[in-house]
């Protein structure tokens, strides 16, 4: 198997972008959702399922240590500030879990105000803090055409980027990584392990450029996993996710080692 695309959203729930490479460390691809937008009455991260318009947000961290944010929206109106805690510190809720968040100053929370029509703050968190999921996510370009079969569409009209995954490897038979739970992946110079399935919601439903909603994805990934018989009492299973075994950077064309699991050791 082979990496044949890499990515990230440095802010959660905004667009999703490809890159040359990333660097996986303990809490999952470095820069990966490690800022996001809350709401500090509710003291809540936003969700993208409920705000689809942050798709529509282009996001690029840069300058010493990713210490500048840029946020571009689709007119091109655009906010490019230093990411400066406030001092203060925020817990919310996240998919019924509690995340320590440090909230932050400068232009770019005026812009999502904006926005997104509701008042919203900025705020740093520990990385893989708002993953759903464990902090590595993979998808396989053969399963991507599954659904593209299903909905009756192109491959390319199915985007890797509309689930979000870290990395996309090539593939020739679909679903085959569904046998993967537990097994080991050396992805360039880095080493994953495989801890299941990941359920889907209703995010991915929409264009993940535009933010509309404009595919019935949701229940074509439940006709796939009933056809497969895959478990999918906590939304329809697609792609993995991964803990990190050993460190390291990924590389589009970087070869993707697939190591069985270890067979459990008597008591």
């Amino acid at each position: 198997m082979q990496v044949v695309a890499v990515g990230y959203a440095p802010v959660k729930g905004t667009r999703h972008t490809a890159h040359d490479a990333v660097r996986v460390e303990a809490g999952g691809v470095v820069g990966d959702r490690e800022l996001c937008a809350v709401d500090v009455d509710r003291r809540r991260v936003l969700r993208t399922v409920q705000h689809p318009a942050l798709l529509q947000v282009r996001a690029e961290r840069h300058g010493p240590g990713g210490g500048q944010l840029r946020l571009v929206l689709p007119d091109g109106t655009s906010v490019d500030g230093p990411l400066t805690a406030s001092g203060e510190e925020l817990t919310c809720d996240y998919w019924g879990r509690d995340v320590a968040l440090r909230l932050l100053t400068g232009p770019h929370a005026d812009l999502l105000t904006a926005h997104l029509g509701r008042p919203v703050r900025l705020a740093a968190a520990p990385p893989g803090a708002v993953v759903y999921g464990d902090p590595v996510s993979l998808v396989t370009t053969a399963s991507l055409r599954a659904v593209a079969d299903q909905l009756g569409c192109r491959p390319d009209e199915v985007a890797a980027a509309r689930f979000r995954a870290d990395v996309v490897l090539d593939g020739e038979q679909p679903f085959a990584e569904d046998a993967w739970r537990e097994c080991e992946l050396d992805l360039g110079s880095a080493r994953v392990r495989v801890t299941g399935l990941v359920p889907r919601c209703a995010v991915v439903d929409h264009d993940p450029v535009t933010g509309e909603r404009d595919r019935p994805v949701l229940r074509a990934l439940v006709a796939l996993a009933q056809q497969r018989g895959a478990d999918g009492r906590d939304g329809p299973p697609f792609g993995l996710e991964a803990v990190v075994v050993r460190p390291g950077d990924v590389r589009v064309g970087d070869a993707a080692a697939l190591r069985p699991a270890r067979a459990a050791q008597p008591r």
